[in-house]
């Protein structure tokens, strides 16, 4: 990878983020849409991590942050840039996010059926904790 960069979403990018989540996410959100975004990035406008590849979007992760718990969502990479490292580096970014900001542990939202990022979660140290189930209620 010679020129990999990592940082902050800015306003602008929130669309092309949704267009990349299309190509490179698996599943969907409830939150996939503009107006989800923006209220992510209104409220933490660094949570929302990107990787660019000689300025091509290749990668995001949200590494959000609420005062007590670090959690991760939307780690995404291209499809014609996986195994490359820039998942561990994404990651990496991600937490040293979360220690400055005194987390520390992060969790993350993984889909069961995707066993590739299962592997990918596990290489760079994290673990399923099975005491736990993930409960959920949309509203509105």
């Amino acid at each position: 990878m010679t020129d990999l960069h990592i940082g902050s979403a800015v306003a602008a990018d929130l669309g092309e983020v949704l267009a990349f989540w299309k190509t490179a996410a698996e599943g969907t959100s409830i939150s996939d849409d503009l107006a989800g975004v923006e209220r992510l990035h209104d409220r933490d406008p660094e949570a929302l991590l990107l990787a660019r590849c000689d300025g091509e979007l290749v990668g995001t992760v949200i590494a959000g942050f609420d005062g007590w718990r670090c959690h991760l969502y939307r780690l995404a990479v291209h499809p014609g840039y996986r195994r490359q490292g820039i998942g561990a580096a994404l990651l990496a970014a991600a937490e040293e996010r979360f220690v400055a900001l005194g987390g520390r542990r992060g969790d993350a939202m993984v889909l069961d059926r995707n066993e590739r990022a299962h592997r990918v979660w596990d290489a760079v140290g994290y673990r399923p904790q099975e005491q736990w189930t993930r409960w959920v209620k949309p509203l509105g």
